[in-house]
């Protein structure tokens, strides 16, 4: 069975919701992890949940980024293991330098909070398997820092 680590950083949230899908719903082996607790050899596959890490006080997710977990992230991300950062989890994914790019302000300079519909280009991933070539998701979106560039 694959063992998932929810990476817990100060300020996470969404972390406990995390944990019910993964345990409940997808049905695998997942656990909480404190950011200076983790090791990725423990590990088939890790989430960084959404929150505020260390309360956003620079960018989103840059303080987050310089924790020794994510020396060990990275590892399991060239590793070719499944790694998913969700809201502030995928900020501090940028900020850390394991995904190209930088997030940057709402073009209207709001925190934006709503529905959005998504294309599902590719069913060949661990994250996308289940569904369908074509299929429309609604997903939520909650951020002011959320334009990938």
């Amino acid at each position: 069975m694959v063992k998932v680590a929810i990476l817990q950083f100060p300020g996470s949230n969404c972390d406990l919701d995390t944990l019910y899908v993964l345990r409940n719903v997808i049905k695998l082996d997942a656990e909480m992890v404190w950011h200076r607790e983790f090791k990725a050899d423990a590990y088939d596959a890790v989430v960084l949940p959404g929150g505020f890490s260390y309360g956003d006080a620079l960018r989103a997710g840059v303080i987050a980024a310089y924790s020794p977990a994510m020396k060990h992230v990275k590892e399991m991300a060239h590793e070719g293991k499944p790694v998913l950062g969700i809201c502030n989890g995928f900020q501090i994914l940028v900020e850390a330098g394991i995904l190209p790019g930088a997030l940057i302000r709402n073009d209207t300079l709001t925190f934006i909070c709503k529905w959005v519909h998504l294309r599902l280009e590719n069913n060949k991933t661990v994250f996308t398997w289940k569904g369908k070539v074509g299929q429309v998701l609604a997903m939520p979106i909650a951020h002011n820092e959320g334009k990938y560039f």
